[in-house]
């Protein structure tokens, strides 16, 4: 079978498609016929190095496809069932064996393709909102200090959202919106700017255009919102502490433009008391209950028409190299896909 490995790290051009052996599933284990792979940032820190691997190594986080084989003591899996992960790795291929465990079943009513597209960045979107900093319609978790109690809580949520054209990014600002929360977007072109909107982000800033902190103060008449969801990490960071009332949340959850600067803790304390964190979707997957109660809640409105997936381009697997300089030249509208 054919898979994009890395042999050594480097530049895009590092990716080289194999000719491999078929692997075969162990006990408590699966293998998938990868129908559509998902293409994530995280997949470039893999070839890069920056997350070293043991090389040569199939990249791939993220796949959908259908049970080709199942393994001994997997009683809950048929071969022809459709399935998709989010986690383990090898899914730049025709074929991965992954942990029976780490799959979920994908509806009738929702395309393979389309849960491959979805599962990682969505269920990411899902923890942030929902248990990093539930955001709402009337926001409870840190409540204002320049209102009475009686009144805190009334106020919706409000949310900063960097990179909101980008594959988390447009999952996190319709979740956001179903949730009652105002969201303040941020993209670099008038196109992106023109799909947040649709995308129902309330406020858009176009960073190229404009200081995001100024346009963040200016829409909360000086306030600052309550939390910051930043996928982007270095080039937004520490402008986007500044954009924080007192007590609000700075959710980093990713680097796409590099590592975010190291932090002085006191730095907190001087810009208002805030709350720092750096989470990761395994530890809000860690137990099979979450990952199952997330994968249902996404794919429940993906066919319910509630949030839209928008897929931007797909790239046979011949063009992993491609699809990685697409994805780092900061050009998407949604999801990157390879069709093997």
């Amino acid at each position: 079978m054919r898979a994009v490995r890395v042999h050594e790290v480097g530049g895009p051009e590092v990716l080289r498609v194999d000719d491999i052996e078929v692997p075969e599933p162990g006990p408590g284990e699966i293998r998938v016929r990868i129908e559509a792979a998902g293409v994530n940032f995280i997949d470039t820190y893999h070839r890069e190095g920056k997350y070293p691997l043991e090389l040569p190594a199939t990249i791939g986080g993220e796949g959908g496809g259908v049970v080709d084989a199942v393994g001994r003591d997997v009683p809950a899996l048929s071969e022809g069932d459709r399935v998709a992960f989010a986690g383990p790795r090898g899914s730049y291929a025709e074929m991965v064996v992954v942990p029976a465990g780490a799959v979920v079943p994908v509806p009738a009513d929702v395309e393979v393709r389309t849960a491959a597209a979805a599962l990682l960045q969505g269920m990411t979107a899902h923890y942030l909102v929902h248990d990093t900093y539930p955001v709402g319609a009337g926001d409870t978790r840190h409540p204002r200090p320049d209102i009475a109690p009686s009144a805190r809580g009334s106020d919706p949520s409000t949310v900063l959202v960097h990179a909101a054209a980008g594959g988390v990014g447009h999952l996190l600002t319709q979740m956001c919106k179903l949730l009652g929360a105002r969201v303040i977007a941020t993209c670099g072109t008038q196109e992106k700017a023109d799909l947040v909107r649709g995308f129902g982000a309330d406020e858009v800033v176009i960073y190229t255009e404009e200081s995001f902190t100024e346009a963040v103060a200016r829409f909360t008449d000086g306030r600052g919102a309550d939390v910051v969801f930043d996928g982007v990490g270095k080039a937004t960071f520490l402008d986007g502490l500044t954009c924080l009332r007192p007590r609000g949340m700075m959710v980093l959850y990713g680097q796409s433009s590099g590592e975010a600067d190291p932090l002085d803790p006191q730095e907190l304390n001087r810009r208002g008391s805030l709350f720092l964190t750096r989470p990761n979707l395994a530890h809000y997957v860690a137990e099979r209950e979450e990952l199952e109660r997330r994968a249902s809640d996404l794919f429940g409105w993906i066919a319910k028409g509630a949030i839209e997936v928008r897929i931007d381009r797909t790239f046979p697997l011949e063009e992993a190299a491609e699809a990685h300089r697409y994805l780092e030249g900061r050009k998407t509208l949604g999801k990157v896909l390879l069709i093997p």
